[in-house]
């Protein structure tokens, strides 16, 4: 069973909802993980679920759940993020209580954010959408719209059941050497999300701060696959083992 919880009633009609689970290049992480930080997010609710690994984060010594949503009043922004790789048995479940999420509380549209592995990385950005609305603004955003493909995960049941329940959704799509974490995947992503939405958001950091993050992926890298190869280990795991929390 899955659950989303928020510490209190929010209004979050009109509000766009960012999706960014762990994908091909952690494109979604680096990216909601820069947006949380940069528009000083606040940290409003959780999701819960016996399909995740028994794992929690831990951020200035206080214990936080480590699939977590946050929410920006200015630009009207809820923003999802988690520190691992969602179990396949609990995609289809997650998909529906994000929507069912987003129909309850009146959310204008959700927008995903992932990589598409390639060969041949450059910086043009790709979107899929879920209706005619959402085309038009990712083309407006010069977004190439992909046509034909397969999408997994998340990130396409949204897109599927959107289309089906009459909600804007849009796949943003960068192009990735799924073997290499690059923060300039991020700045397209951020660059592209800032054409479809309307923020503020400085991408100049990101470049300084590179090498920070990186690091920051990368152990979430390394918690993932222990949480997944660990799950029957003694409850006792030590700080060291779990690693420090990846985001604010």
């Amino acid at each position: 069973m899955i659950t989303l919880k928020l510490f209190k009633d929010e209004d979050l009609s009109g509000y766009t909802f960012i999706e960014g689970l762990p994908g091909a290049g952690l494109v979604g992480p680096m990216t909601c993980s820069y947006l949380i930080q940069k528009l000083e997010m606040v940290y409003i609710g959780y999701i819960e679920s016996n399909f995740f690994p028994p794992i929690v984060a831990v951020h200035d010594s206080i214990p936080m759940y480590p699939v977590r949503l946050y929410k920006n009043e200015k630009y009207k922004l809820v923003v999802l993020i988690a520190e691992f790789t969602v179990p396949i048995n609990a995609i289809s479940e997650l998909a529906d209580e994000l929507l069912n999420f987003v129909r309850k509380y009146g959310l204008e549209q959700i927008i995903s954010i992932g990589g598409m592995p390639s060969d041949k990385i450059e910086d043009k950005t790709y979107a899929l959408t879920s209706d005619a609305k959402a085309k038009k603004a990712a083309e407006g955003a010069g977004l190439e719209i992909v046509t034909d493909g397969v999408v997994a995960g998340v990130s396409g049941l949204l897109l599927v059941r959107g289309a089906q329940f009459k909600i804007s959704v849009t796949d943003i799509l960068v192009l990735v050497n799924p073997q290499i974490m690059d923060p300039k995947y991020a700045e397209n992503a951020i660059m592209s999300l800032k054409k479809l939405v309307d923020i503020s958001i400085n991408t100049d950091e990101l470049e300084a701060e590179s090498k920070e993050l990186q690091a920051k992926v990368r152990e979430m890298l390394k918690k993932a696959k222990s949480s997944h190869e660990n799950l029957g280990a003694p409850e006792n795991t030590t700080a060291d083992q779990a690693g420090p929390s990846m985001y604010a």
